[in-house]
Parts: structure tokens; C-alpha cells; sequence
């Protein structure tokens, strides 16, 4: 998955269907639903490879078959207590699905609502739900996750992934996963390196740079308008 053109924390598939199906993401003939589908398709190929490297296998006590046999059942660690999904509003909701069907039992959710500034192209935070106080004295729910995976299908200055990156690392996790279908070379070098020994990186394929209106090129198009429908807004 990494390439030695990309920072070692970086992973871009090479995965043929991975291949195949952004192919088809970047055509602008494709349907609204199936730009949906797409994404989640690759969301869960990407996902599949990342959580595969960032997770690891523990066991959790013993079970009983259908026919009656004992054996020792597994769960995942860090355990899913301790995992965070965080999706970048908006675009990053569709990613969800893919992402959370792959782990054994549901984790909480935290949005964090991040948009570019026309003229800057820098990100502004308008939405944080991160839990950053506990509901009660001795409660766990409050405190920051070992794993935060965040969602978002484009990397494109690198500049929001870094504003994500940051927002976590001040809340107290101990590593990142960013998932994403689509970055740039600069976008993605820039992720990498926001916190290179507690992030890794890992999307579906990358391209070389950004037009003056921070759209990657060839890209996707505004990804969000594509999934929600909202082109010409």
C-alpha cells in the first residue's frame, strides 16, 4: 500500500478494484446515487486495509459454538471503547457506514464541522462535539480515545486534515487513522506531517495538485455536492 514517493506514515491503494472504482468516481456521467455507492465501496476497501494495520487481535473469553464446542473468542484493541469515528462535516458522514460495519460493535461518533474559506482556502471550525467533559465524576465517556479514525473522501490542500489532526491531538488521542477515497501529493504530505509519529494515512489514490480554486485536479468535483445533491447551490 505505501509508496517510497509518499512520507512512511502515507499508504495510497494500489488495489485494482480501488483503482476501478475511482475510475468510475471521477466520471462526471455518474449518478448521484452511484457516486453514494462508489464512495462507500471504497470507504470499506481503504478502511478494511487501515484498520487491519492499526488495530490488533485480543482475546475476550471463551464462547460456544452451535454444535455445543467451547472456543476462545476475539475482539479487537485498542477495544471499541476506546475508538472514536470522526467524519468532517459534511462529506465525511458518507463514509460512516463502510467504516463502522467493519468493526465488531458500534463506536461513538464525534463530528467535527470544518469548511475552506473562499479567499484562503484556510479551514474554519464551525461544529465540535468531541466530549471534552465527562457526564459524571469517575466517567469514561468524556475522556479523549486511544484511536481516532477520521472520514473524509478528499485530502485536497491539506489544510482541513491538519485542522482535524490538531483539534484531536489537543483533545488528548493517542494516534489517527485519516481515511480518505482522494488526496493530493501536497495535501497528503501535509497530513503526514502535522503529527508524523501519531498519524497515519491512508487513501484511496492521489493526484498531483490543486487548481486555483483549491479543487483537485482531475479530482472528483465538490465531492459533498455530488453525494447530497446540492450542485449549483
Amino acid at each position: 500500500m505505501a509508496s517510497q514517493s509518499h512520507p512512511p506514515n502515507a499508504h495510497v491503494s494500489s488495489h485494482p478494484l480501488v483503482q476501478a472504482k475511482l475510475s468510475q468516481l471521477r466520471s462526471a456521467s455518474t449518478s448521484p446515487k452511484d457516486v453514494q455507492t462508489l464512495v462507500h465501496e471504497i470507504a470499506l476497501m481503504v478502511g478494511f486495509e487501515a484498520l487491519g494495520s492499526a488495530l490488533k487481535t485480543t482475546e475476550s473469553g471463551t464462547d460456544k459454538s452451535p454444535l455445543g464446542y467451547t472456543y476462545t473468542s476475539t475482539t479487537i484493541s485498542p477495544s471499541p471503547s476506546s475508538i472514536s469515528l470522526v467524519p468532517i462535516l459534511r462529506s465525511g458522514l458518507s463514509m460512516i457506514p463502510a467504516v463502522s460495519s467493519l468493526l465488531p460493535v458500534p463506536v461513538p461518533i464525534h463530528h467535527l464541522g470544518l469548511y475552506r474559506e473562499k479567499s484562503t482556502l484556510q479551514p474554519v471550525e464551525y461544529y465540535n462535539n468531541l466530549p471534552y467533559h465527562s457526564s459524571s465524576a469517575g466517567s469514561s465517556s468524556g475522556g479523549p480515545a486511544d484511536l481516532a479514525i477520521v472520514v473524509d473522501p478528499v485530502i485536497a490542500t491539506g489544510a482541513t486534515a491538519c485542522a482535524a489532526i490538531d483539534t484531536l491531538k489537543d483533545w488528548g488521542v493517542k494516534r489517527i487513522v485519516v481515511l480518505a477515497v482522494l488526496a493530493t501529493r501536497e495535501g497528503l504530505e501535509k497530513a503526514c506531517g502535522e503529527w508524523a509519529e501519531g498519524v497515519e494515512v491512508w487513501v484511496g489514490g492521489c493526484d498531483e495538485a490543486v487548481d486555483e480554486r483549491g479543487m483537485i485536479k482531475p479530482g472528483l468535483g465538490d465531492i459533498g455536492d455530488r453525494l447530497f445533491l446540492t450542485i449549483g447551490k
